[in-house]
């Protein structure tokens, strides 16, 4: 599980240090792909390979479902840690989301995201608005 909320700085190879408490899920790898929103999620292999089997699975006509298999698998990028517990944010990724020289890393369950500090803040902001309205709607079913 990913928890928390951690600032770095983007190297001038486009590196950046995943925090060390995520480190020890993803030592077979990484999946970076661009989010829904400007940012990039990261998910482990296994998570990644929960997402494509069950677009596999799915139901959509298929005329949909090749476009969001493009649209989710052209973006994505299979990435290792370096030594240093580092991944290279590959350019496309990072010019979708607006990351240049700051990244936020944040957790977000099953997965974690990497964001420009003013898009986070924007996000977060939000969030935390309608965290209580979400709840509640959760608590309704």
């Amino acid at each position: 599980m990913f928890l928390g909320e951690f600032e770095y700085k983007v190297d001038e190879k486009g590196r950046v240090p995943v925090p060390p408490k995520f480190r020890a899920e993803l030592k077979t790898g990484v999946v970076l792909a661009a989010g829904l929103e400007s940012c990039i999620t990261a998910y482990t292999i296994p998570e990644w390979k929960k997402i494509s089997q069950g677009l596999t699975s799915a139901i959509p006509s298929r005329s949909k479902l090749r476009r969001l298999n493009r649209a989710l698998f052209a973006s994505a990028y299979n990435i290792s840690l370096d030594g240093q517990g580092r991944i290279a944010l590959p350019v496309s990724l990072r010019l979708r989301a607006g990351i240049e020289e700051e990244v936020i890393i944040i957790g977000a369950n099953n997965y974690f995201e990497l964001w420009d500090r003013q898009h986070w803040e924007e996000e977060k902001s939000l969030a935390l608005e309608q965290a209580w309205q979400i709840t509640e709607s959760l608590e309704d079913r």
